[in-house]
């Protein structure tokens, strides 16, 4: 069964083409205009597309433009009341499949949608064995460089980058035009591939490393076979052997904490933080932008602490006006007020021994600040509506969005509340002041929505990751989650491509995200913790910040040239 959708503005075109097909079993949707088809579009994809040349507010061969602009996963069929030759031609050139004249007979119509579909299944098939193949070549470490019969570079994969200094602007050129020490190594293996068929002795040789002492790589050329069985080139794997170096041999980095991810130095700083943190029952205050993770720091403290077995209650305090917010934190009586049938317990009450959740906590009344103010200073509270205090043990971690140092300076909040809630102030980066942690991020919501969504997506294309990386992230980690989130729902296949992704980032321009500048490089400390670790080795280094050894290069003669 397909999708269809029949744009065309005589109504008895779309009726006809809607019996049709659905006899058929498929599934049709139907558009009177092009701003219709272009709502309809945009809401769901389909497999074809019928579109009438003429229509009322246009042609339709601007919606054939615009989606072959857009690269939409669909065939286009034209229809048309005048099927000459120019109509036709103009309407391929454009990229449609085929066009049925009307009036419409069901056999050509059925035939085109079955030829259509045909197409359309063999070409997804070719696509999904090229993204799985470009996923694989982007995850192999090692180096791999193709080449044709005469030795001139027909494809590399990153990995080429950090070991070779080949990017994808050599493709093209002949290898042996690079100016490295080990490419006549791997000329004879290569030709010999060639020539025989059959993939060459492994050899190992040595290159100069980047601390200026001598690497190792092992070189391996096998030969490339076309449809007739026919050797076409040849595939060359270079891998870096040289023994890696680390000056804390013991100590393993740890990517997460509890449900917290990041690699990078500001997160692997907190993860530290809240190991300490988490033993102890302090005060913390929680603050950071919308969508960085505050709640889950806040559970991390609890659940890895020896708390861990009692309550970890949570309340958003701008969710409720200040009386309802007062009778959930601190419960109330019976007849306490208008509607208090009966008895309540409050959060604090329901938080004894374990951990209270205030997020929100800037945008509390400045009477709530008071009440709040003395369950901290005391340790205990009265229920509304009655007078006997209730002690309590409770852990209280706070967070906010908001800037509370300046409200105070504008006289919204208690200075002396802000100091009780800041014993420890924890502060989470942006996304976008810690964007090495954006693959690793997005590996981990890859494999969060496969198991929800039942699929077997295996990665991001790399103009999307590309795109992750200079995208500002006003929304942080939980706009990354919800665009990926997205992208599931649409992909149809084993790979996620920006036609999944949400307009407003497709919609994202190159102008805009050459403002970041440098924001999507790590910075100097980074890349000089990454030497020191790879003890000088630039082309490790390159590999574990994820950037190419020219960058490195680049960053490190700038400071040269500073110092």
């Amino acid at each position: 069964m397909a999708s269809i959708l029949v744009v065309d503005d005589e109504e008895n075109i779309r009726f006809a083409f809607a019996s049709f097909l659905t006899d058929e079993g498929h599934a049709v949707a139907v558009a009177d205009s092009l701003a219709e088809a272009r709502r309809k579009l945009a809401a769901a994809a389909f497999d074809l597309v019928f579109v009438d040349i003429i229509l009322e507010d246009g042609k339709g061969t601007e919606l054939l433009r615009s989606l072959h602009e857009d690269r939409r996963n669909c065939l286009v069929v034209m229809i048309t009341g005048q099927p000459i030759l120019e109509t036709a031609a103009e309407a391929v050139r454009l990229g449609a499949f085929d066009y049925v004249p009307k009036p419409v007979r069901q056999r050509v119509l059925l035939d085109v949608v079955t030829r259509a579909l045909q197409h359309k299944a063999a070409a997804d098939e070719q696509e999904r064995y090229r993204r799985r193949l470009e996923a694989i070549f982007r995850s192999v470490r090692d180096a791999i460089v193709t080449v044709d019969r005469d030795l001139i570079i027909t494809g590399v994969n990153e990995a080429a980058s950090a070991i070779c200094g080949l990017s994808r602007t050599c493709v093209g050129k002949p290898l042996g035009s690079f100016p490295h020490c080990f490419w006549k190594d791997c000329l004879e293996p290569l030709a010999q591939a060639i020539s025989e068929g059959k993939a060459a002795e492994a050899l190992s040789c040595e290159r100069p490393a980047e601390d200026g002492g001598t690497g190792v790589v092992t070189i391996l050329a096998s030969p490339l076979f076309d449809e007739q069985a026919v050797v076409s080139g040849a595939m060359l794997v270079i891998k870096d052997e040289t023994p890696w170096v680390s000056p804390e041999p013991n100590r393993q980095e740890r990517w997460q904490f509890h449900n917290l991810i990041g690699k990078s130095e500001r997160m692997q700083a907190i993860f530290c933080l809240l190991e300490d943190l988490a033993k102890v029952p302090t005060t913390v205050l929680i603050t950071g932008e919308t969508g960085t993770g505050k709640e889950l720091v806040a559970e991390a403290l609890h659940f890895q602490g020896d708390r861990r077995a009692k309550p970890f209650v949570k309340i958003n305090c701008a969710a409720l006006p200040e009386n309802l917010l007062e009778s959930e934190l601190f419960g109330h009586v019976k007849g306490a007020f208008t509607g208090a049938l009966q008895n309540k317990i409050g959060r604090f009450e329901r938080a004894n021994r374990g951990t209270l959740l205030l997020d929100e906590i800037g945008d509390i009344s400045p009477g709530m600040q008071l009440r709040l103010l003395r369950v901290l200073q005391e340790g205990e509270f009265e229920r509304v509506g009655d007078s006997a205090p209730f002690k309590v043990d409770v852990r209280i971690v706070a967070a906010t969005n908001k800037d509370l140092r300046e409200k105070i300076k504008r006289g919204e909040y208690r200075e002396d509340l802000y100091y009780r809630l800041k014993v420890v102030e924890l502060h989470l980066p942006p996304l976008r002041e810690r964007k090495e942690d954006i693959p690793l991020l997005t590996e981990h919501f890859l494999n969060k929505f496969n198991k929800r969504f039942n699929k077997e997506i295996t990665s991001v294309t790399a103009d999307v990751q590309r795109l992750f990386m200079n995208y500002s992230w006003p929304g942080n980690v939980r706009e990354l989650e919800h665009v990926l989130e997205h992208a599931f729902i649409l992909c149809r296949r084993d790979l996620l491509t920006m036609d999944d992704l949400p307009a407003e980032l497709r919609n994202f321009t190159e102008a805009e995200s050459s403002t970041q500048g440098e924001g999507t490089f790590p910075d100097q400390e980074a890349i000089e913790s990454a030497l020191e670790k790879t003890a000088g080795n630039k082309a490790k280094a390159a590999r574990l910040l994820g950037i190419s050894r020219q960058t490195i290069y680049r960053k490190t003669e700038a400071k040269v040239i500073k110092d």
